[in-house]
């Protein structure tokens, strides 16, 4: 088995595909509408036919008060993982990412969090090399 497809769920999709396609770098996989739903997915341009991001439309109330929950907890709706924290930090940041955790030392990793305006934390790591 593969993980093929995981969600995070947003406020606005159209504002979501921006922010992680032109703050965060990843490339638009699908977008497609039918009726009142949309379908849409971003890759990392790093592994295009990897695992997708559905960006998916928070309105349920079930889905909205999950993710106001996790938020308002502190907790990372998601984790990306990369070889140069430090770097993506101030290339995300650069593009008007809002962190509101700036690299860090932690225990087996460095890690930053930040915003992602569709109401979502995001977690960066890095793990450490022994």
């Amino acid at each position: 088995m593969k993980i093929k497809l995981t969600s995070v769920y947003v406020d606005d999709q159209d504002k979501a595909l921006r922010f992680y396609t032109e703050v965060l770098g990843f490339a638009r996989k699908a977008d497609v509408s039918q009726g009142p739903f949309r379908w849409l997915t971003v890759a990392s341009p790093e592994e295009p036919d990897g695992t997708e991001l559905q960006l998916a439309l928070n309105n349920n109330p079930a889905a909205s008060a999950y993710q106001q929950a996790i938020f308002q907890q502190g907790q990372p709706a998601i984790m990306f993982y990369t070889d140069d924290v430090k770097g993506d930090y101030e290339r995300i940041k650069a593009r008007g990412a809002e962190f509101t955790m700036p690299p860090t030392d932690v225990t087996g990793s460095t890690i930053a969090m930040l915003n992602d305006t569709c109401g979502n934390l995001i977690q960066l790591t890095q793990l450490a090399r022994y």
